[in-house]
């Protein structure tokens, strides 16, 4: 067997530097996302529900030889909780470069709009729209203190209500009438915030990481983990990025 195999990646020094903050990243898209934030150098703090998951993954990743990552338990439904991380990441660092948000629930399936139970709604908006708020809303004075912050909402093709009202669109017959709505309210929350924030260094935007396979989707998306956690390093990390828009491989995307 060749013994370059076993070679852990080089991480690139030169980010070292910047910090990185990633909700529901004990797993999926954003352990994925972790990883490659790392091996560019970035500091990566994974944010976790599960506490024990979290610390398993932080393990996964150093026996990797990405040393460059800790844990944070979060709980983006309890605000006490997001206090909390919020707090012990102000005793780890002077400031937070980026924050992605990327905790999200698909909520029960199917869910077609003259029957989905409300509460079905009500409990997948309290984690993809509302946790979202009042996550950004905790972090943002020590986003604040970065020099060009970056925020990052973690969004999916079935936000887009212009794509839904085309019968030739690829995803059209799929309608998830929780799911969909709590991410396209996502949207609408970004370009609120880039708006309100467009006069300073930040750039807010909204990140497709397209139809990836994880535990999420049953494994039954068309991309593997690697390429959709790929269109979030892409979009967090380009340069020539604007704010307030909604990316996706492709690039840009209709709201």
């Amino acid at each position: 067997m060749n013994s370059k195999n076993h070679e852990h990646p080089k991480v690139n020094i030169k980010n070292v530097s910047k910090s990185v903050f990633i909700t529901g990243a004990n797993k999926g898209i954003g352990f994925e996302t972790a990883k490659q934030l790392a091996r560019l150098g970035y500091f990566v703090y994974i944010g976790s529900r599960d506490k024990n998951k979290g610390t398993e993954a932080v393990k996964k990743l150093k026996a990797l030889g990405l040393l460059n990552v800790a844990c944070i338990q979060i709980d983006v439904t309890d605000l006490n909780s997001i206090k909390s991380a919020r707090q012990e990441l102000e005793t780890k660092t002077q400031h937070l470069d980026i924050l992605i948000n990327n905790a999200g629930i698909r909520g029960n399936i199917p869910q077609p709009a003259s029957q989905v139970p409300v509460e079905t709604i009500r409990n997948t908006f309290e984690t993809n729209f509302f946790g979202v708020v009042q996550t950004t809303q905790q972090f943002i004075d020590l986003l604040k203190k970065a020099k060009k912050p970056i925020i990052v909402n973690v969004t999916s093709d079935l936000a887009s209500l212009t794509n839904h009202s085309d019968p030739a669109w690829k995803f059209y017959p799929f309608k998830s009438s929780a799911y969909s709505p709590s991410k396209t309210a996502l949207n609408a929350y970004t370009v609120m915030l880039a708006h309100e924030l467009k006069d300073s260094n930040f750039k807010v935007n909204c990140v497709n990481p397209g139809h990836t396979a994880t535990d999420f989707n049953n494994y039954r998306g068309e991309k593997t983990v690697e390429q959709g956690a790929g269109v979030i390093v892409k979009y967090t990390t380009l340069d020539n990025t604007e704010t307030g828009k909604f990316y996706s491989e492709e690039g840009e995307t209709p709201w």
